[in-house]
Order: structure tokens, then C-alpha cells, then sequence
């Protein structure tokens, strides 16, 4: 029993060799003579008898994350949270299931994907699908008229993952929803900047921003033909135009959905149309989408969305988009997408989209549905798709090969000579004490080199060394990591030292 304990180990150890080379980009041979060894070494272990057998991987759809990889969520986090803040939000939170009958029916064809739980004494569960119902709901339970939020929060999707591209069955939101009577439009432009804003502080590339609105949307089905019935499947169908071409739009519409051709074609004819505000006032003299009380209501509320966007100088990032559909049932007017914009592979071309980053929109009748009174609390607002943000930044890191700090230790106490453990330890409790975020090594007598070496490896940006000359004179020598500069700080001015060298803003890379 012993023997095979020992077999064990080394077995633990040689692993992690392994592992330690693969993460060194050591050669191929190396790693080739290093893994055989460990299979010669699995070999003497024999099989594993009465040992469970299980699969260590996990869930489809759903991830862990790394330290490396933590650091740069929780900077992603930072810049969405400061940009909420600054815009006046305040922040709630609700539970993670909600009963079922508060998400039935307020997702249209994904209502397919939620996750539904087993029944809970008496209780019929599903998994939050967004943030947005349960916030609705929330509003509702708590007769709010007004109130401006975010949430950040995990929801679930019983999705097809693609997880290269930041699609996930478990994934974070981050949501800001701004709820009560406003004169139009102010709250939908205050959106609309956050979200350039946001996107734009994370430097993950160009974007462009799609505006469209869903009264503008339902007029025009109206005036092509669409059936009233219809009118939310074939939303769905439009809203699939960034991904696929005009031809399998209509293919859908007419084949699986039963679209009498000619409508398919009068539909086509507006959703490939997008520009500015010069399109608005364009569709105002549409013969026929003018005469549409539902579609002039929208056009005219873009047209003054336009204006406001101007005075907020993002209107050079918003373009009216008429394919832009946004297929959940509860959105009832403006609507909007963030694309990310991939360079023209020629000259003259038009930049390419290549995937959604952000969207939200206005949801005036939602809150109405959870009152028993039916009392609506028009609503606006947008979620930031901070799954595929996460994938785009770790991508351009691995690129750059940038290091990625994993602390935000400021200082490691260290010490010159032996003995002085206990000298240690006091430092790094009175740096502690004030805030400071201090590290110091397990061991009774580290050696300097093997303490500089962990500061270099780990990022820390300065050692406070404590020496014998060092006591007797009332200072401690702080060293600089990067330039390796030393210079001597009386022991009570070392807290205020550390501060104003280590006070510069942390950046996402």
C-alpha cells in the first residue's frame, strides 16, 4: 500500500513536469520523452480497482476561468460599472430561477430555450432566460413607477453553444434599464451613448450602432401584407438578416412560414435599406408608410432620436437599419444593436459586421403584464454582451502575448537576512492596517533572490526590505521591481510612499 502511495506520487509529480513544459512551449521532443515516462509510470500502477470512473470536463456550454482570465473580466466589469455609475444607476439583484409562468411567453421562438427545473414543492421553476423579465416583474411586485438600474448577473440558455465565438449556456449580462414616463426619446438617446460610450472605453475596435423601431416594423409588414398573425415570425425571420442573405430570409418566410411570395418581395424592398437621418425623411414621404399611423409614430420619434444623438456626437456611430428586427416579444419601439466592424477587404468596400456586442431597446407594455391591474411602466434599456467582449480581448492578448496580472499586490515585505521572520510579519500586518495590499512569502528564511524573483514573476511592483542596519535606523529599503532603484523611507513615511507610487490606474491589457 505504501509502494503504490509513493507510484502515486511520482506519478503527481511527473504529470506536473508535463503540464509545466506544455505551458513553457518547451520543444516537441521534450515533452514527447517527458509524457512517455509518465505513461511508463500509469503502467506499474496497474488499473484502478473499485476506483469510480467518472468524466472531469465541464457541462456543455458552460466554462471555468483562470486567474488570467478573471483579471481581465473583472477590468471589463470595472469600465461597464464606472460608465453605469456615471450615468446615475442604481444597482439591484433577483433570484436566478423565477416560477415558470413570469417567463412563459415573453420570448417569442426562444421560448424553447429556457431551462425549465423539476418541480420544488408545488413550485414550477425556470432558470432566468435574461434580466429583463425578472426586472419587470420586479418593478411590478414593487409598484415602482421609476427608477434607473443595472444588473449584472449570470442567465441561462439552453442554446447550441459556439464557444469560440462567446456563445455560452451560462453567461453574464450586464443590463441597464432606465423605467418611468419620460418626454420621448431622452432616455433612449441616454442608452445609445452609454453603450458607445462602453464600447468605445474597452478599445475592442470600430463599431457601428443599428437603430430601427418595432411600430416602424409593424407598419411596414402591414402595408407589404402580412398577416396579423404573422407579424412576429416573420420578425424573426428578418431579424436574421446579419447573419444569412436576402434569398434564405425569404426562402424561410415563404416555404416554412407560408408568406405568400409577392409579400416576401415588398418586404424585401424596405429591409435592405439603412442610412441616417436622411432615410427617416425619406420614409416620412413614403406614399404608403406614411399612411401607417404606427409607422409615422416611429418614424417621428427616430427623427427626433437623430437630433438628440447629434447633440450627444455619437450620431456618426447610429445607423438606421430596417432589417434590424430584435426577435423578443416585448420590445415596442425603438430598438438598437451594437455590431463590431471588421476593415474592408478591398478599397471602396463597405466595412463588415461581425458580431453583436450590444443591444437593447423600448418595452413599454412588459412591466403591464406581471400588475394585476395592468398598469404599464414604459421602459428602456440595453445589455452588453460582455461573453463576446471577454473572447475578443483574451484573443488580442494571446496576439500580443501581453502579460496579464493576476493580483493587485502593491508590495512584497521582504527580508535580507535570516531571522527576521517575526520583523516580517509585523510589517505586513501594519501595511495591511492601512489598506495596503501586501504579500510576504511562506518561509522562515527566504532567500533575497528567491523574493525578488516572485515579484518579477508575479508583477508586484515594489519590496519593502527589511535588513539589521535597517531596524537600528528606524527605515526600510523600498526597491523599485522595474528599475531596480532602492532608496531608504523612514518607516512611518512607508504607507504614503507606497500609495503614491503605486496610484497610477490599472488598464484592461
Amino acid at each position: 500500500m505504501a509502494d503504490r502511495a509513493a507510484l502515486e506520487d511520482l506519478v503527481r509529480v511527473q504529470g506536473e513536469r508535463v503540464r509545466g513544459l506544455k505551458q513553457q512551449k518547451a520543444s516537441a521532443e521534450q515533452i514527447e520523452e517527458e509524457v512517455a515516462k509518465l505513461l511508463k509510470l500509469k503502467a506499474q500502477l496497474g488499473p484502478d480497482e473499485g476506483k469510480p470512473k467518472f468524466v472531469l470536463k465541464t457541462p456543455k456550454g458552460t466554462r471555468d476561468y483562470s486567474p488570467r482570465q478573471m483579471a481581465v473580466r473583472e477590468k471589463v466589469f470595472d469600465v461597464i460599472i464606472s460608465c453605469f455609475k456615471r450615468h446615475g444607476a442604481e444597482v439591484i439583484d433577483t433570484p436566478v430561477f423565477e416560477l415558470k409562468e413570469t417567463l412563459t411567453g415573453k420570448y417569442g421562438e426562444d421560448s424553447k430555450l429556457i431551462y425549465d427545473l423539476k418541480d420544488q414543492g408545488g413550485e414550477l421553476l425556470s432558470l432566468r432566460y435574461d434580466l429583463t423579465v425578472p426586472f419587470a416583474r420586479y418593478l411590478a411586485m414593487n409598484k415602482l413607477t421609476n427608477i434607473k438600474r443595472y444588473h449584472i448577473a449570470k442567465v441561462y440558455r439552453r442554446d447550441n453553444p459556439a464557444m469560440t465565438r462567446g456563445r455560452y449556456r451560462e453567461f453574464y449580462q450586464c443590463d441597464f434599464d432606465i423605467a418611468g414616463q419620460f418626454d420621448p426619446m431622452i432616455p433612449d438617446a441616454e442608452c445609445l451613448k452609454i453603450m458607445c460610450e462602453i464600447l468605445s472605453s474597452l478599445q475592442i475596435g470600430d463599431f457601428l450602432v443599428k437603430v430601427n423601431d418595432r411600430r416602424i416594423l409593424d407598419g411596414m409588414f402591414a402595408i407589404c401584407g402580412v398577416p396579423d398573425s404573422k407579424f412576429r415570425t416573420i420578425c424573426s425571420s428578418v431579424d436574421k438578416l446579419d447573419k444569412v442573405s436576402w434569398e434564405e430570409v425569404k426562402n424561410e418566410m415563404v416555404v416554412e412560414k407560408g408568406l405568400a411570395p409577392e409579400v416576401a418581395d415588398r418586404i424585401g424592398d424596405y429591409v435592405q435599406q439603412h442610412g441616417g437621418v436622411s432615410l427617416v425623411e425619406q420614409l416620412l414621404q413614403d406614399p404608403k408608410l406614411s399612411q401607417n399611423k404606427q409607422a409615422l409614430e416611429g418614424l417621428g420619434d427616430l427623427k427626433l432620436l437623430f437630433e438628440y444623438l447629434t447633440l450627444f456626437g455619437i450620431a456618426d456611430k447610429i445607423s438606421f437599419d430596417l432589417s434590424l428586427a430584435r426577435g423578443l416579444d416585448y420590445y415596442t419601439g425603438v430598438i438598437y444593436e451594437a455590431v463590431l466592424l471588421q476593415p474592408p477587404a478591398r478599397a471602396g468596400e463597405e466595412p463588415l459586421g461581425v458580431g453583436s456586442v450590444a443591444a437593447g431597446g423600448r418595452y413599454d407594455g412588459l412591466v403591464g403584464m406581471f400588475d394585476p391591474k395592468g398598469r404599464k411602466v414604459p421602459c428602456v434599456g440595453l445589455s452588453i454582451g460582455v461573453e463576446r467582449i471577454f473572447s475578443i480581448v483574451e484573443q488580442r492578448l494571446e496576439a500580443l502575448e501581453e502579460k496579464v496580472r493576476t493580483t493587485e499586490t502593491q508590495v512584497l515585505v521582504a527580508s535580507a537576512q535570516k531571522k527576521l521572520l517575526e520583523e516580517r510579519l509585523k510589517l505586513v500586518s501594519e501595511l495591511w492596517d492601512a489598506g495596503i495590499k501586501a504579500e510576504l512569502l511562506y518561509k522562515k528564511n527566504p532567500k533575497l533572490l528567491n523574493q525578488l524573483q516572485y515579484c518579477e514573476e508575479a508583477g508586484i511592483p515594489l519590496v519593502a526590505i527589511i535588513g539589521e542596519q535597517e531596524l537600528k535606523d528606524g527605515v526600510i529599503k523600498l526597491r523599485s521591481v522595474a528599475s531596480r532603484e532602492e532608496v531608504d523611507v523612514r518607516r512611518e513615511d512607508l504607507v504614503e510612499e507606497i500609495k503614491r507610487r503605486t496610484s497610477q490606474p490599472l488598464c484592461i491589457c
